[in-house]
């Protein structure tokens, strides 16, 4: 079995890898929250909500994904298993059973602007060792940011 090599230093692959396996643990987190929000929230606007947390799931699986295959195309493999993630997680979760509508949006608007703050850290940290990495970043991080906005619109 071959390996897959990059161009990079080690020095400039090992930070962008952590950087990156930083950003895969995140982005699964978010998916799975989000998807826990999506399928337990009510009130009055049941239906914004709920599409709306749909269109983070979907962007956080994009962008794990995304963040996943950079890091094997610089030969780092990445770790998406749940005992890494559980881990490496940053959230508290929610409550069993259902959650209120204003509570979700709260919630939500709150791990995307601590999930936003570590991404512009990764971003920070692969400028120099990789532009390309530090791209990625920079796209994901202007599609959380605007969800984050479209959930604070919403109070």
């Amino acid at each position: 079995m071959s390996a897959i090599r990059s161009p990079l230093s080690d020095e400039a692959r090992a930070v962008t890898g952590e950087a990156l396996q930083g950003a895969v643990v995140d982005l699964i987190d978010l998916s799975l929250l989000s998807k826990q929000l999506h399928w337990n929230v009510i009130g009055r606007n049941f239906r914004n909500v709920h599409r709306q947390l749909d269109d983070v799931v979907t962007l956080a699986r994009r962008y794990t994904d995304m963040a996943a295959e950079r890091a094997v195309a610089i030969g780092v493999n990445p770790d998406g298993q749940t005992t890494t993630v559980a881990r490496g997680s940053h959230l508290h979760g929610v409550e069993a059973g259902y959650i209120g509508d204003e509570k979700a949006i709260r919630l939500i608007t709150d791990v995307l602007a601590s999930l936003i703050t570590r991404m512009r850290t990764r971003m920070d940290l692969t400028a120099e060792p990789d532009p390309v990495t530090q791209d990625l970043f920079i796209d994901a991080i202007r599609d959380l940011e605007e969800q984050h906005w479209m959930f604070q619109a919403m109070v």
